[in-house]
């Protein structure tokens, strides 16, 4: 028997994978990078201890293929949802105006005392989110078809 692999799946399965370590996180934190999203696509409930994002996700792991293929770059929308979210601080994002375009850079995970922690949402322009957790459970889905990335170029970083 082996193991399953990401092209077993084919290229128009949706993504759907969770993070319960920090090498999981490592995976999704780069499936996650260079997502495009506004302050208004950031929701805390604080009932249900959740913390949401709608991103516009940069899909990496058809890149190559695309290159390949000669064909353009695809986005796909996504909900990074971050579980057992306890308190969220936003630094240097201006959530007054929803309308403001974030770009997110990484994911970091502090880790705390009997598997608390706190995940670190970075992005472009030095704005961050911290968000205090009871645990680390996030997990990323697509929820739409892929569709054409509007520069048709793939992202860059300094």
């Amino acid at each position: 028997m082996t193991d399953a692999r990401y092209a077993d799946a084919g290229p128009d399965i949706p993504l759907a994978i969770r993070a319960e370590d920090a090498e999981d996180l490592r995976v999704l934190a780069a499936l996650a990078q260079d997502a495009v999203l506004t302050a208004g696509d950031m929701a805390h409930d604080g009932v249900a201890r959740r913390f949401s994002l709608l991103l516009n996700r940069f899909r990496w792991e058809d890149a190559d293929t695309a290159r390949r293929e000669g064909r353009p770059y695809e986005r796909v929308r996504s909900l990074l949802v971050i579980s057992d979210a306890l308190r969220v601080r936003h630094d240097g994002i201006d959530r007054g105006d929803p309308a403001t375009v974030l770009s997110l850079l990484d994911i970091g995970w502090q880790p705390g005392e009997d598997g608390t922690g706190v995940l670190t949402l970075t992005f472009a322009g030095d704005g961050a989110v911290a968000i205090d957790a009871e645990c680390l459970s996030v997990d990323l889905r697509d929820v739409t078809r892929p569709y054409l990335a509007v520069s048709g170029d793939l992202p860059r970083h300094e």
